[in-house]
């Protein structure tokens, strides 16, 4: 028989908060993370905002020589891991270092350091790269680095899929704890990709919002208005451990981790299919990982990009798993307000579905103005909405390459 996993910690950096309080605070305020791009010069962009995350401080939390060692999606990843670890109570010492594991998910990785070190190339020969430049680079270096950090050496790796990173990540390391090969994982996401070269690369694919005298209102998931995604930046850690093993150390479980799939479309290489056939699937085989029927699910925190053809093709999947009910279930976009942290993002939204769980409260869909009659579902319109006693949530992530990735978390009980 599986093992039941359960969350017992949550560690954020978002563009609304460098923590999980600060961050549910925003979203619940309808608040937006957008603004002009501070990162590099964005002046001969088509695009000149994103969402960035703000008063961030490496050196602070690190060292300077620390700092300098990770690139910034590592900072974030373990300034996250260290707030989930802390809410969890969790000590890592020589009695279960070798059963606690690490899998911190990105799509991109190290981008600014690649970039930032050619350049250093270009101007002043290959002798003065960077030493550092590989483990900074590359997708498992976050992963590596929390693991010397926190001393814990069970399984350990970072896994790639796009913007459904952060949700595999979760699921992966769950099915890890499932199948008994740790007791406990620190899993979620973590990405760190605003820079000129991936603005230019998602703009000339139109995928980005170009409203720039408007960006507080450039995410507007589902609304009929949309034109497309705002990058955004961060992170999202939970603490999942095995049900046996967090009531033996006494740990506040905040809710359990009932089901998980994914798929892919084999469609297109960055288009999602316009009937939503695999995100249908994976939330089929979500519920079904879950032992649970279409009645169940009282929440979706839906992937809801703002792009026309992800929330049309995302709406009909859902239309096609839950059928009339799916009117009747209440699904927001948090990137409406923290943009799109691509690999990141499944995360950080599996936190906010934790949140409502706990605090029984869903967050909005802000700028929704304009129905789209592809898009007529029940998206939380600008105001958070009170729900009493909601007993599961699903989290949806979609991404290039055609992967689709879903999760479910219910309230626990014993």
């Amino acid at each position: 028989m599986e093992r039941r996993v359960v969350v017992t910690g949550m560690g954020c950096i978002s563009p609304v908060g460098n923590t999980v309080n600060d961050t549910w605070s925003a979203l619940l305020a309808g608040k937006s993370g957008t603004g002009p791009i501070t990162l590099f010069d964005a002046s001969a962009h088509k695009t000149k905002f994103a969402a960035e995350v703000k008063g961030f401080d490496a050196v602070a939390l690190f060292g300077t020589r620390e700092a300098r060692k990770m690139d910034r999606f590592t900072q974030f990843a373990v300034a996250a891991t260290l707030e989930a670890m802390a809410q969890a109570n969790l000590v890592i010492d020589e009695a279960n270092r070798d059963r606690v594991g690490i899998l911190i998910a990105s799509g991109i990785g190290g981008i600014t350091t690649i970039l930032e070190q050619a350049e250093i190339m270009r101007q002043r020969g290959p002798e003065r790269v960077s030493p550092f430049l590989i483990p900074m680079m590359i997708a498992d270096g976050a992963s590596g680095v929390i693991a010397i950090r926190v001393g814990a050496r069970g399984p350990n790796m970072a896994i790639s899929t796009a913007c459904a990173s952060g949700t595999n990540g979760l699921g992966e390391a769950a099915a890890m704890i499932r199948r008994g090969a740790a007791d406990v994982m620190l899993a979620g996401g973590s990405e760190a990709a605003i820079t000129s070269l991936s603005m230019a690369g998602m703009n000339v694919m139109t995928a980005l919002s170009t409203r720039n005298e408007d960006y507080q209102h450039a995410s507007r998931p589902f609304d009929k208005n949309r034109d497309g995604f705002i990058m955004g930046e961060g992170a999202g850690v939970v603490v999942l451990e095995s049900l046996e093993y967090a009531k033996a150390r006494g740990a506040n479980i905040l809710c359990e981790f009932k089901g998980y799939a994914n798929t892919d479309d084999a469609h297109h290489i960055s288009a999602p299919a316009e009937n939503g056939a695999g995100a249908a699937m994976s939330m089929q085989l979500a519920l079904k990982d879950a032992n649970l029927t279409i009645n169940d699910i009282d929440y979706i925190n839906a992937h809801g990009t703002s792009t026309q053809l992800n929330d049309k093709s995302e709406t009909a999947a859902i239309k096609t798993v839950f059928g009339q009910q799916a009117y009747k279930i209440p699904v927001s976009s948090t990137k409406s307000m923290t943009g799109h942290l691509l690999g990141a993002s499944g995360a950080v939204e599996a936190i906010a579905g934790v949140q409502v769980l706990l605090n029984n409260i869903l967050p909005p869909t802000i700028n929704y103005e304009t129905p789209d009659p592809n898009c007529d579902l029940d998206y939380v319109p600008n105001k958070p909405r009170e729900i009493k006693s909601p007993r599961h949530v699903m989290s949806n992530s979609f991404g290039f390459g055609g992967h689709n990735a879903t999760l479910i978390l219910s309230r626990f009980s014993e």
